[in-house]
């Protein structure tokens, strides 16, 4: 967990550093639309839209992938109960054919 929160604070300064070092302004033109604003916001803001656009497509398989881990983890559960029921059972007969072999007096 610290490693994670080192590798943020590493980042956090780079993009600082980044930010600095590109603060040109730059007109942004899509369709009839113009921006301006500083190459660094400019590139930034792609790139989290990047990452969005990336975690809205992999939103969908993560999920999916948790409902069948889900739904094997219950599987094992039950399978798991069945397995320790028919060795009660196993052993209950074992018990039973011992008790029918002691010769009575």
């Amino acid at each position: 967990m610290q490693l994670l929160l080192i590798i943020a604070i590493v980042i956090a300064i780079l993009t600082v550093i980044f930010a600095l070092q590109n603060a040109v302004t730059i007109t942004v033109s899509f369709l009839t639309w113009k921006f301006e604003s500083s190459l660094a916001l400019v590139l930034l803001i792609t790139l989290t839209l990047g990452i969005l656009t990336s975690l809205l497509v992999s939103v969908p398989s993560m999920i999916k992938r948790m409902r069948m881990v889900s739904s094997q983890k219950k599987k094992i559960k039950e399978l798991e109960n069945d397995l320790q029921g028919e060795s009660e059972r196993e052993k209950d007969r074992e018990i039973k054919s011992k008790q029918s072999e002691v010769p009575l007096k």
